[in-house]
């Protein structure tokens, strides 16, 4: 479980073909690589980390440097299937127990893709928008949440097929969307307490 708050933003080695996928290897920020930030411990082989809100396992540590290892599955079904070596990426631990919720529950389960199709700058603040399928659009609902890229916020407008953010200067400095622009893929994970509540009402006559 995560919490769509970015921890740093990490930087593609390179990636590695492999038989059944790919094996990404990320370059974390050095605020990472300590036991701080709120954190217990510092990553270990086995723990679970949200590579732009994508949960993979770390399979292995060298140098300061992780290694994730992604299937066709989910190479095909997020942007992590179109990273090249020095793409920058959003990274996050998993909660602890006594951590901080400050965003709201991600799974690091992403739902599919968005595509970037608004970028209005206003001063330092900028509202994005994106087109996502109508089975992710039928999720959201305005000032609800949403993960991009891993990264929790608060829905401004939500359509069928498209929905629209805020972002503030922290949030463009802080993680990839400072990056994105029109026509590119993100992924999208909605609220999970919105996709029991639909699944429920399915059952009522």
């Amino acid at each position: 479980m995560f919490t769509g708050l970015i921890e740093g933003l990490g930087r593609v080695v390179r990636l590695e073909d492999e038989s059944a996928g790919v094996r990404i290897i990320v370059a974390p920020p050095k605020s990472m690589l300590s036991a701080e930030i709120d954190k217990s411990l510092p990553t270990q082989c086995g723990d679970s980390v949200a590579i732009n809100g994508c949960c993979l396992t770390v399979v292995s540590i060298e140098d300061n440097v992780w290694s994730f290892q992604a299937g066709r599955e989910t190479l095909s079904k997020t942007n992590l299937g179109r990273l090249a070596a020095s793409d920058l990426v959003n990274l996050e631990r998993s909660l602890p127990a006594n951590g901080r919720l400050g965003g709201h529950f991600v799974q690091g389960h992403v739902d599919g893709l968005g595509t970037v199709d608004q970028l209005d700058r206003e001063g330092e603040w900028v509202t994005m928008g994106f087109q996502v399928p109508s089975s992710i659009g039928g999720m959201m609902v305005s000032k609800g949440s949403v993960a991009v890229d891993g990264i929790s916020l608060t829905i401004v407008t939500a359509e069928s097929t498209r929905f629209t953010v805020a972002l503030i200067p922290h949030t463009l400095s802080a993680t990839t969307l400072g990056h994105r622009s029109i026509g590119q893929s993100v992924n999208i994970e909605t609220d999970i307490l919105g996709k029991y509540a639909k699944q429920f009402l399915k059952g009522l006559p």
